[in-house]
């Protein structure tokens, strides 16, 4: 069976996409992103993916499945637990919102805005992970990052998405599978 940085591998290649010096890897099933540079891992996080199952299709907020690549990289310089929306921060921070605010899973942090690339599966038409606003980001649940809690975005605690984000940049490939 191959690891999920072969199959990312074997993707890139079917799609004739150079893999990137720098990929993630989101395995749903474990609820983990693996982060590699030159094919070494360097660090492993644990995540939230979709409280539904994974679907690439508009409106099913399941977290898509299949080889993306990072469109956008939002957020930087703003402090940990920033809020944002429509991708704006809010200048507060998730303790200053009211109990009935926080309930839902803010965006907070950083974000990153991810793109597929193949065509007919996460890009295009009802299945377009960009258009679908699929991100990883921030939480103000770090307690329950491990279990799927999101709409459909990767979720990662507030600290490592920083790291995160200071690590990749645009146009780096990311890998959603099981």
């Amino acid at each position: 069976m191959d690891s999920p940085l072969e199959l990312l591998t074997k993707t890139c290649a079917r799609l004739g996409i150079k893999p990137s010096e720098r990929m993630l890897v989101v395995r749903l099933g474990a609820q983990t992103l693996q982060f590699y540079r030159a094919g070494a891992l360097v660090r492993s996080y644990a995540v939230s993916t979709s409280l539904r199952p994974p679907s690439n299709v508009k409106n099913s907020l399941g977290t898509p499945r299949g080889l993306h690549e990072i469109a956008e990289r939002i957020g930087a310089g703003q402090p940990p637990g920033m809020v944002f929306k429509g991708r704006v921060s809010t200048g507060h921070h998730f303790n200053e919102l009211n109990d009935e605010e926080n309930r839902a899973n803010l965006i907070t942090t950083r974000i990153l805005w991810l793109r597929g690339l193949e065509p007919g599966a996460n890009q295009g038409g009802e299945v377009d992970t960009y258009s679908r606003y699929i991100y990883l980001h921030g939480t103000n649940h770090e307690d329950r990052i491990g279990q799927p809690v999101s709409a459909g975005c990767v979720l990662l605690r507030n600290l490592d998405i920083i790291e995160l984000h200071d690590e990749v940049r645009s146009g780096d490939i990311v890998w959603i599978g099981d």
